[in-house]
């Protein structure tokens, strides 16, 4: 399921090319801090799923909400005692 959510928030990217040659810049709305920076658009792409995965590992150990994509809902939902 991680590896399905990851793919589907990599297709929700944006690109841009970065004035005077300087690279490419790419970011997921509504992944607040998730955005990379690269020479190339591959490398962009790479660093940019790179990000995903570390925001991911860190929202779940704070506990913090995950957007839901692709109907995909990876919030981990605690039961009452």
């Amino acid at each position: 399921m991680l590896t399905e959510y990851i793919k589907a928030a990599m297709q929700c990217a944006r690109y841009e090319i970065l004035p005077k040659g300087e690279g490419f810049f790419g970011k997921i709305d509504g992944f607040r801090g998730v955005w990379a920076n690269s020479d190339t658009l591959e490398g962009c792409r790479e660093e940019l799923q790179e990000v995903l995965e570390e925001w991911l590992l860190i929202g779940f150990k704070r506990g913090s909400p995950i957007p839901v994509i692709e109907g995909i809902d990876l919030d981990v939902k605690q039961e009452a005692a």
